[in-house]
């Protein structure tokens, strides 16, 4: 399997018939991660501790330069102002796709006099994280 470069990673935020893509987007991060259940007792072998997997969670993280007409952040925006979830894919150039709901935990914006207008957003999955591979 060939190694490859996040260029061409791209976040999408879905309207009700398809997914637009967030321009301006520089970074985008899948977190995952899962609880740790301590499954120790006084027989387990060798005096090891064992765990188990608990409850799990996803978020994603991205930020780039504002594009005032960009559709997908007008998503975004409506979304946040009407505290409504989004729906989200992350997608690789093979067509793999990470995908899901999310809650809009922060969404700012930083306008410095010498450099681009920017955001930065994060989005904490609301449920599964639904993954399909591409063609």
């Amino acid at each position: 399997m060939a190694k490859q470069t996040g260029m061409n990673v791209k976040l999408y935020i879905k309207d009700a018939t398809t997914g637009q893509v967030l321009a301006g987007q520089k970074t985008a991060s899948l977190k995952r991660s899962a609880d740790s259940i301590d499954a120790t007792s006084k027989d387990t072998a060798g005096f090891w501790k064992e765990s188990l997997q608990g409850f799990k969670e996803w978020s994603i993280d991205a930020d780039g330069a504002f594009v005032e007409s960009d559709t997908a952040y007008a998503l975004l925006e409506t979304a946040f102002l009407n505290s409504q979830n989004v729906d989200v894919y992350l997608e690789f150039p093979s067509g793999t796709k990470y995908e899901g709901n999310c809650t809009i935990t922060d969404f700012s914006m930083e306008a410095p006099y010498d450099d681009l207008v920017t955001y930065k957003l994060s989005l904490q999955g609301n449920g599964a994280l639904a993954i399909t591979t591409g063609a």
